[in-house]
């Protein structure tokens, strides 16, 4: 059964810092690139950062220099390091193989980051 468990998200000011994990079941996952997705109500699922299976990286515009991706093969688990958190960071965070992978619609319950004062 494949799996995506997200878990580290919280209430956090604006200017601080989270880390998110998230566990994969199920899969290869040495054999998969990930990524990190966030969705606000009423928006689209955007995504935030993505790691190879080498290890290269991608990160949208609003997460360079403040967040960085990394993944554990071993644990079978990707991470998602996160500073200087603004209040526009607020949306429930998912992780997924991405687009071109079977398991693009196996989407987990995400975990809730939510940045205020």
């Amino acid at each position: 059964q494949v799996q995506f468990v997200e878990s580290g998200g919280g209430l956090v000011q604006p200017g601080g810092s989270l880390r998110l994990s998230c566990a994969a079941s199920g899969i290869i996952f040495s054999s998969h690139g990930m990524g990190w997705y966030r969705q606000v109500p009423g928006k689209q699922r955007e995504l935030v950062a993505r790691i190879t299976t080498g290890g290269s990286t991608y990160y949208a515009d609003s997460a360079k220099g403040r967040f960085t991706i990394s993944r554990d093969n071993a644990k079978n688990t990707v991470y998602l390091q996160m500073h200087n958190l603004r209040r526009e960071d607020t949306a429930v965070y998912y992780c997924n193989p991405g687009p071109g992978s079977p398991w693009y619609g196996y989407w987990g319950q995400g975990t809730q980051v939510t940045v205020s004062s």
